[in-house]
């Protein structure tokens, strides 16, 4: 059986539009289509090279059959390419790197997009099918349902950057010039003086607040996977080599701890000491899944989410777990080996480790 050696030739990611903001009139499969379009061109290579496209997405009702599918044939791939839609909530992106890190290592395809999407500015409300009752009837949102809510417990989970921007064009409307977003928005939103008077916002002495969650947000991030050796036939310098990757599990009311069991897999499998690792990804659900991973695992601060996190950022569902695959790369120097997690909901996680070139 073979046992390739895996490598990302490229990334590239949307900017993260605010909920209800630049973005909202864009769907997740364009946003894909935009993310998957760009990292194709700064790889360098034809799209029909794309063997497979594997895109995460996990607001999905609405969205219309096979999204996967639909961002491919948007970023102008051909019809007869594979594609896969993966959902595993927050890590949904992260996984469907993982999935196609597997097929190339297996021999299965030489070159595949993978990456993640998500509008939650266009997530449906719900209808239940039925008769309808004396009374009317209730509309249950699709984001907290699909999104933030986990199935088990019934909980709720609620300048530098440029190099990994493709910009998003919304064409104009009757004869009006066409929108260009190229930056992200959320952070630009932020009123610290609001900050130490925003209320809790799941129970009355609750610690979560606005300030401390990450934002309902849309965006895409994808990247371009191969291994060394088509790399090199095509005389492509990769940017990274992927090492190791692997799932945990955890009751699903301590999703947010879950990334401290996937990361020590992932240094078992490569045969890496932890303090081999110069930066950390932990993508922030909220501010607290950072900070606790970084107590149970015993980081240096200054090594994690040196440029920011979804709390800041913004969260789109699907996105974010693929988004910090590309920015873990952007901040590494040569030589230099780092790993990227996310939670999510259920109560699990998923850790990838990459070596920059």
């Amino acid at each position: 059986m073979a046992n390739n050696e895996v490598v990302i030739i490229s990334t590239a990611r949307t900017p993260i539009g605010s909920f209800q903001g630049a973005l909202s009139s864009v769907t997740a499969a364009q946003l894909g289509s935009t993310a998957i379009q760009g990292a194709i061109e700064r790889a360098g290579i034809e799209k029909d090279a794309v063997q497979e496209v594997i895109m995460g997405c996990a607001l999905q009702a609405g969205v219309g059959q096979a999204p996967a599918k639909q961002a491919c044939l948007g970023a102008g791939l051909s019809m007869s390419t594979p594609c896969t839609t993966v959902n595993k909530v927050c890590a949904s992106g992260l996984k469907s790197i993982i999935f196609g890190c597997q097929s190339l290592m297996l021999g299965q395809q030489d070159i595949i997009v993978a990456g993640g999407m998500e509008s939650m500015s266009n997530a449906p409300f719900y209808m239940q099918r039925g008769n309808t009752p004396y009374g009317g009837i209730e509309l249950k949102d699709g984001i907290v349902i699909d999104g933030l809510t986990d199935a088990h417990g019934n909980g709720h989970m609620a300048g530098l950057l440029e190099k990994e921007i493709v910009p998003v064009i919304i064409p104009g409307k009757r004869g009006k010039p066409d929108i260009i977003v190229n930056s992200d928005e959320e952070y630009k939103r932020v009123d610290f003086d609001k900050i130490p008077t925003l209320r809790p916002a799941f129970s009355k002495d609750g610690t979560i607040t606005a300030a401390n969650a990450s934002s309902l947000a849309d965006g895409a991030a994808a990247c371009v996977l191969t291994t060394k050796s088509v790399a090199e036939s095509l005389g492509v310098k990769p940017l990274a080599r992927v090492l190791a990757f692997a799932d945990a599990a955890v009751d699903p009311q301590d999703f947010p701890i879950a990334p401290a069991y996937a990361i020590p897999k992932v240094l078992n499998k490569a045969n890496v000491n932890k303090n081999d690792i110069a930066l950390w990804e932990i993508n922030e659900a909220f501010s607290v899944v950072t900070l606790a991973n970084i107590k149970m695992l015993n980081l240096d601060p200054a090594n994690v989410n040196i440029r920011g996190g979804a709390v800041s950022m913004g969260h789109p569902l699907g996105m974010s777990a693929a988004r910090i695959v590309g920015r873990l790369i952007e901040c590494l120097s040569s030589g230099q080996k780092g790993i990227a997690s996310a939670c999510n909901g259920g109560g699990g996680a998923s850790a990838i480790l990459l070596e920059k070139f």
